[in-house]
């Protein structure tokens, strides 16, 4: 086996002047008294919006191997999912878990990531060192303890496997991961959301394919992808990328997971999830 690693629309409202029978004239930017509020047609234009998005990648499945995705949009609270309760194997994205997990260990003990944790953790996600991963998977307690972790985060449909690379997991559940990495109420501390931010921030050059080409000029992000090919399925190959997109006025800030299997290589897989994640930006005008 080798494994590796919505800003909505904003309806502005300006009512008609009724200037013909020299009446009282409403306010720009409101609404009329009988048609729909400014949040009625918001919640429309990103109704339409999903509906869109829904079709173009019913249309692009039709002809591409199996996929999900999930994205929230932290600014408006805002989710859509396609498939996103379908477990999918991890492969290299299980690190991110692991290091969440490795993060939570330490808090426990009130203490910082030792020399040797904190060498591991950088190696996992910016090189995904496969060797690192599994020392720090060991070193936390296997199976047990990270399912354990996992329903700390609130990971409620990931089976964790002995060969860390075959955990199942859903594009939402990676999506409720990718929040509690930046939740200032959530179960990590200050220190531990901003090393997680640091290394998924870093990834080596060879690394950094995914959620990050869907960024534009300016926007800030964080990625971990993952890529695992075995002989049970045929040499086909699973290709997921999970990750954030912000900006640094905070008018973007989207967490975005794809996942997907049964690719014919590597580089169709790549280009298969940048496909689903540049059409929920497309569509979702975030």
């Amino acid at each position: 086996m080798v494994v590796g690693g919505i800003a909505l629309i904003g309806v502005g409202l300006r009512a008609d002047r009724d200037d013909a029978g020299g009446g009282s004239t409403a306010a720009a930017g409101s609404p009329s008294p009988t048609g729909p509020s400014a949040a009625e047609l918001a919640a429309q234009a990103r109704a339409k919006q999903r509906k869109s998005l829904d079709a173009a990648l019913k249309k692009f499945d039709a002809t591409a191997p199996e996929f999900s995705v999930a994205v929230l949009d932290k600014k408006t609270g805002e989710r859509y999912e396609y498939r996103g309760t379908v477990k999918y194997d991890t492969a290299s994205i299980v690190k991110v878990q692991v290091l969440a997990c490795l993060l939570l260990h330490a808090q426990d003990g009130d203490r910082e990531l030792t020399a040797s944790e904190l060498s591991l953790a950088k190696r996992m996600i910016r090189l995904s060192d496969n060797n690192a991963t599994t020392a720090l998977f060991e070193h936390l307690g296997k199976v047990s303890a990270v399912t354990k972790c996992n329903q700390r985060l609130g990971l409620t449909r990931t089976t964790v496997a002995s060969s860390w690379g075959l955990t199942r997991t859903t594009a939402d559940d990676q999506i409720k991961l990718l929040a509690e990495l930046v939740d200032t109420k959530g179960p990590l501390d200050a220190d531990s959301r901003k090393l997680a931010f640091t290394l998924m921030n870093s990834v080596d050059d060879t690394q950094d394919w995914g959620v990050p080409t869907i960024a534009e000029a300016g926007e800030v992000t964080t990625v971990k992808n993952g890529w695992d090919t075995r002989t049970k399925d045929g040499g086909l190959w699973a290709i997921n990328t999970v990750g954030r997109v912000t900006s640094k006025d905070d008018d973007v800030d989207v967490s975005i997971a794809v996942l997907s299997h049964d690719n014919a290589s590597m580089d169709s897989g790549i280009k298969l999830v940048e496909k689903v994640a540049g059409l929920t930006r497309q569509y979702l005008k975030y």
